[in-house]
């Protein structure tokens, strides 16, 4: 049975990761509960958002065929609510959130996501 990763990213996604980690180095997404841009995943360089026990690492997304993988956070409430999803980040045109580094792109990720069924939280 092939396991259905939990977050995955488009294509178009994974090409702008990919560039956004050769300007910034190590990235980390945050996908937190809040509303507006804060409910759009938010991409950092890696460590600069500071992730705690109300957070859970829901994936490592391979983004090139070297290893190196960008981390996807989620606050554990917002899990709770998305526990039966597959997100799918994207990228689309328009500007997001000044923090995200996407932003100065002129575009911005955003989440869809598919019903699946629903695992326990990862983490303790």
């Amino acid at each position: 049975m092939d396991v259905v990763p939990r977050v995955e990213l488009t294509p178009a996604a994974a090409d702008l990761v990919r560039r956004l980690r050769a300007a910034h180095g190590p990235l980390m997404f945050h996908q937190s509960g809040g509303c507006c841009d804060g409910s759009a995943p938010m991409c950092y360089p890696d460590g600069e958002f500071r992730t705690g026990n109300s957070d859970i690492l829901l994936a490592e997304l391979a983004v090139d065929g070297v290893g190196e993988t960008v981390g996807f956070w989620m606050s554990r409430s917002q899990y709770q609510a998305w526990s039966h999803t597959r997100l799918i980040v994207d990228v689309v045109p328009g500007r997001g959130s000044g923090f995200s580094l996407e932003a100065p792109e002129g575009v911005r990720f955003l989440i869809r996501s598919r019903v699946v069924e629903a695992d326990p939280p990862p983490g303790p």
